[in-house]
């Protein structure tokens, strides 16, 4: 089946008990076992629920893996992930990754022996220079948030396997509609499903899937054990956005797309990050391992002050934390999404204290061109833009948590 079709039939759709068209909220804790010698498939909901059974199998068929797990938000599918690891083990990290993934393995995996190198994983010999007798395992994001970085999946995929090392990686951005990693190499597959695949800024999810079955059952030990699962409600408000991933997407993407090329042209505009570009880094590898470039784009507007002044005066676009919904989301990402990251590391991936990130939304393109332009074109010259300094801390506090 091609993917729109897949999405709606490639998977537990209906409910196998009444057939219902949408699989019913099993609003239950724990299930009556009928005969002690033959327990039943569920017996208490951490451990299993039909209707995050289905969500969880759902992801696995769209990503073409043995195991899938829906987890209580994507910090918590990528924390278990990494419990896959043990005291003594290092992992190879790509540099350009989330800001609430860099502050798990600087702040909480480091106080468990587990050792990190950060690299540029665009440059696959950085990530084979790094690996050591320690290393257990490599971790990507790609393209990389906030400046869409692309690495090539199946080069250091390969590179790893030479090793014997696990292979993540988050595919938030791109979802399985226009990617899949475990086809290219990778073990393990992570999305913030609160993104793209939820999709309406209603639901805080994440979700895995492993490429086999014994790999999955070692991640179904951490899941069951940890009890990060997500309740029944989210896991049916997932399934729903996931309905529609395609149709959006294909709105989205070709949004992405104009905005972008109109701000590569605008003189308010210093730099635009969109893998979509011709003359991006990663443009031609991109077109190689994903069938297409996505709705987020980020773009730089020079300073901290044009940032806000911007921010300020557009109508249409909500500011605010997170990507991937229906509406158009502004990010700033030194105060949001890379908040908890020093301004030191900060400033060596490039996310300085003029870029915004843009999630294209469903909006009409024409409305969404006209408001951005409105606010650039108010904005001061580029020219006139002076050496500004990071964001101070207490500027940023008010969004680090995320």
């Amino acid at each position: 089946m091609n993917f729109a079709t897949k999405v709606l039939h490639g998977s537990t759709c209906i409910d196998p008990f009444t057939g219902a068209s949408s699989v019913p909220i099993y609003q239950a804790s724990t299930f009556h076992q009928f005969d002690l010698d033959q327990p039943g498939t569920y017996d208490y909901a951490r451990s299993g629920n039909p209707t995050r059974h289905a969500l969880e199998e759902a992801i696995a068929a769209l990503e073409g893996g043995a195991r899938g797990f829906a987890f209580s938000s994507g910090m918590a599918a990528i924390s278990s992930v990494f419990m896959l690891f043990s005291a003594g083990d290092h992992i190879v990290v790509a540099e350009d990754v989330y800001g609430g993934t860099f502050r798990f393995l600087t702040r909480v995996l480091s106080r468990m022996g587990i050792s990190v190198t950060f690299v540029d994983a665009t440059q696959t010999e950085a990530v084979r220079e790094a690996i050591t007798p320690a290393t257990k395992g490599v971790y990507l994001e790609t393209p990389s948030n906030p400046t869409l970085k692309v690495t090539d999946i199946a080069a250091v995929s390969a590179v790893a396997k030479e090793h014997g090392l696990l292979v993540i990686v988050d595919n938030t951005f791109l979802t399985p509609y226009y990617q899949r990693p475990l086809e290219l190499g990778a073990d393990v597959v992570i999305h913030s499903a609160t993104k793209f695949i939820g999709g309406h800024s209603d639901v805080v999810a994440g979700l895995a899937v492993t490429r086999d079955a014994a790999l999955g059952e070692q991640l179904y030990l951490i899941q069951n054990g940890m009890g990060a699962i997500l309740g029944v409600q989210d896991c049916w408000l997932v399934m729903r956005g996931l309905k529609t991933l395609k149709a959006r997407l294909d709105v989205s993407t070709k949004s992405a797309g104009i905005l972008a090329e109109w701000l590569s042209t605008h003189p308010g505009v210093s730099r635009v990050y969109y893998t979509g570009l011709a003359d991006h880094p990663g443009h031609l590898v991109q077109q190689q391992q994903a069938s297409g470039h996505g709705a987020v784009l980020s773009f730089d507007v020079g300073s901290r002050e044009r940032a806000k002044a911007l921010f300020d005066r557009v109508k249409l676009p909500i500011v605010a934390v997170s990507l991937g919904a229906v509406e158009t989301i502004l990010s700033y990402p030194v105060m949001m999404s890379h908040a908890a990251m020093p301004a030191a590391e900060r400033e060596v991936r490039g996310i300085t204290d003029g870029l915004i990130r843009l999630s294209a939304g469903l909006e009409d393109v024409d409305d969404l061109l006209a408001d951005l332009k409105q606010a650039l074109d108010a904005l001061p010259p580029l020219s006139s833009v002076q050496p500004q300094q990071s964001a101070q801390p207490q500027q940023k506090e008010a969004f680090s948590r995320a």
